[in-house]
């Protein structure tokens, strides 16, 4: 049986939110990662082209693999395969240290992302099974520039992020967050303490910092484009990759 999608421009640009700049972007980082190596069995029956655009659909529609077999005219197993294979090879690179005496800003947050692995996520305050992730933008290009690995939703953000090996990442760089990481460490809004009212001059502050802070909530949005992040059926690593693979293609959706 052959399948419909192909990686060509109107598939592309239909179902992954990419471009076909951005697509070739996405192909060049799987290609250098080893995605096209061999895999100890029998030749893939897709190109590394159209694979790569199954795993990008994938993350796009959170489409089953019954449903995207078809799609591409070849079995639910192997769909299962190609996820499993090219999916962690679509991790975010790694951002570059910060230039000497370069203002760089940065912000976290963290987003709940519901999940059906029960080792993974917990019962949390959106009323979903869901899994906390830790996410940092870069506030001048608002890319993505780290990402933790998913914790469970029932734990508070500053928990979650001094236990997420970030701060490491973050050293040297000024990093905006919400009041929810107050003893942190980042740059946290002033805040009202009881009989004692604000200044104006930090009602002004807190005023900049909502605004600034609100770019990681525009980023989020975005980045909820990709159906995976909405409601991930993936086990074990599985959300940490989509994760990564979004944040990727975020990234490449507004550069490329």
């Amino acid at each position: 049986m052959g399948g419909v999608l192909r990686a060509e421009r109107l598939w592309v640009e239909t179902f992954t939110g990419l471009r076909m700049s951005g697509f070739a972007g996405l192909l060049k980082v799987v290609r250098e990662r080893g995605g096209n190596g061999p895999g100890g069995g029998r030749p893939w029956c897709l190109p590394l082209a159209d694979r790569v655009l199954l795993v990008a659909v994938y993350y796009r529609t959170n489409l089953t693999m019954r449903q995207l077999a078809p799609l591409f005219g070849i079995s639910p197993a192997t769909v299962c395969r190609v996820i499993q294979r090219l999916g962690p090879l679509l991790a975010l690179a790694p951002a570059p240290r910060p230039v000497a005496d370069v203002e760089r800003l940065w912000i976290v947050d963290g987003t709940l992302i519901p999940v059906r692995d029960r080792t993974v996520g917990a019962s949390s305050r959106n009323y979903r099974f869901s899994a906390n992730v830790q996410v940092i933008i870069d506030a001048d290009t608002r890319l993505v520039v780290a990402t933790a690995r998913p914790a469970p939703g029932n734990k508070a953000d500053a928990h979650v992020w001094r236990a997420s090996g970030l701060p490491a990442h973050c050293e040297g760089t000024t990093v905006l967050a919400d009041g929810a990481y107050l003893g942190t460490g980042l740059v946290v809004p002033h805040r009202k303490r009881a009989k004692r009212p604000l200044l104006r001059a930090q009602e002004e502050d807190n005023a900049e910092h909502r605004r600034v802070r609100a770019r990681v909530e525009h980023t989020f949005a975005r980045m909820k484009n990709w159906k995976i992040l909405r409601d991930c059926r993936q086990k074990g690593s599985g959300l940490h990759h989509a994760v990564q693979a979004v944040s990727t293609m975020h990234n490449l959706a507004r550069t490329a």
